[in-house]
């Protein structure tokens, strides 16, 4: 079996365990924040999951805003900090209780939508993940939003 050797990074974050298919969502939602030398992997072999995607961004550490965005898409991805080509920080995305003005709600009648009103969403556990606007009330899986 042949592989690819990508470089580490002397500073910056990796974001591992992006479920297959997922990497250039996150991407998306990462691109307004850096114009760094970043690396994406898609579809490699992973253990715990079949399979994976990476993400690699040298020189930039992701912001609270970015990873609650993530947590959506991503919710069972690992974040890790990168500095002097050591591991300075791992950490799990979760998706948080509450999540304040990182997404907008999917209910296209929300007051959110039309008023400059910052959206919060708390987080409801049931059989699977579910995201309750604090302004109009509604119940909303992760797959309805646009990230």
């Amino acid at each position: 079996m042949k592989q690819l050797k990508v470089d580490a990074i002397k500073n910056g974050t990796v974001i591992d365990h992006i479920p297959a298919g997922k990497a250039l969502k996150v991407y998306e939602i990462l691109s307004s924040h850096f114009k760094k030398v970043t690396t994406i992997g898609m579809n490699l072999s992973s253990k715990a999951l079949g399979q994976k995607d990476l993400i690699k961004i040298e020189g930039k550490e992701i912001t609270t805003r970015a990873v609650n965005r993530i947590s959506i898409v991503a919710p069972s991805a690992t974040l890790t900090i990168i500095r002097d080509f050591e591991v300075f920080k791992k950490t799990e995305v979760h998706i948080p209780t509450s999540i304040r003005n990182a997404v907008s709600c999917p209910n296209i009648k929300c007051i959110t939508n039309f008023e400059e009103i910052e959206t919060k969403f708390t987080r409801v556990k049931s059989k699977d993940v579910s995201l309750r606007c604090d302004y109009c009330e509604r119940l909303f899986t992760l797959n309805e939003f646009e990230v």
